[in-house]
């Protein structure tokens, strides 16, 4: 079997298809830092050139943050991806990479298809753009998956500041204005099994089925852990946030079900197991 090069591979998503992958016995490297740097050029020109393929989770994601480093912010989600695609090219390797629903502006009343325009209002979003761009316009045999909502055992994300917030307090307010798929991460890890396999190229969307407000999570999370906590709902615009965010996340992911040809599983699934591991 290939040898995979997983870039990112210590984070949230990288580390899912890690375990996925060593429970299949199927050959992967992981490349993260401090080791390792997706900014270095040489770096990563050496790791493609010695790898069969590549799986790039690394991403600057601090959405707040990259409003007062936009700099940053390109240069780890673009100008890497640019390099990362005329590697691959020179090289002949095929390349996975994975987006966000932040491309969008959210100001859709339907679910986001591929096709649809993309039009990012935040600094974390357009430098994912140009991430995409760069990547698709280097020629290279590569595949784009964005995903949305996502939620795992490593690294930070929604549900777990819900819990570190409700240690503090007993009710809290959670915006009901953004709409979504909560996706947990260890469901993208296998479509990435599948991927390897078919080495598909393009655009896809994937997240866990059906749709639902932060504050309706919010409620289900706590109403499943059986934790007292009293949640409001309230509107996007009662916090003041540097970055703006999409209110309309919600994917359209026909294609990828066609794809990978068995069924995604509806967000509320993978989430109760996922709380259960907590």
């Amino acid at each position: 079997m290939s040898r995979i090069a997983i870039l990112g591979g210590k984070g949230m998503l990288g580390s899912d298809i890690s375990e996925l992958l060593t429970k299949e016995n199927i050959g992967f490297e992981v490349f993260d830092l401090p080791e390792f740097d997706i900014t270095s050029a040489s770096q990563l020109r050496d790791v493609v050139s010695r790898s069969d393929m590549i799986i790039n989770c690394a991403a600057y994601t601090n959405v707040e943050k990259a409003e007062d480093e936009p700099e940053l912010a390109y240069k780890i989600n673009a100008e890497a991806l640019e390099h990362l695609g005329d590697f691959a090219g020179e090289f002949g390797k095929w390349v996975l990479h994975f987006s966000t629903d932040f491309v969008f502006d959210g100001s859709s009343d339907q679910p986001y298809s591929e096709s649809d325009l993309a039009n990012p209002i935040n600094v974390y979003g357009k430098s994912k753009l140009a991430g995409e761009e760069a990547l698709l316009e280097s020629g290279c045999d590569c595949c784009i998956v964005r995903i949305e909502w996502t939620y795992g055992r490593n690294g930070t994300n929604f549900i777990k500041k819900l819990l570190e917030f409700a240690q503090k307090r007993d009710e809290l307010k959670v915006v009901d204005d953004q709409v979504g798929s909560p996706t947990a991460t260890t469901e993208i890890a296998k479509v990435v099994r599948d991927m390897i396999d078919k080495k598909p190229t393009g655009l896809y969307h994937f997240a866990n089925l059906g749709y639902v407000s932060r504050y309706e999570m919010a409620r289900f999370v706590f109403e499943y852990l059986n934790m007292p906590v009293r949640v409001i709902p309230c509107k996007s615009s009662e916090f003041k946030t540097k970055a703006q965010r999409p209110l309309n996340s919600r994917f359209n992911c026909d294609k990828i079900a066609g794809l990978i040809g068995g069924p995604i599983a509806d967000w509320q699934g993978p989430l109760k197991s996922y709380l259960e591991s907590l």
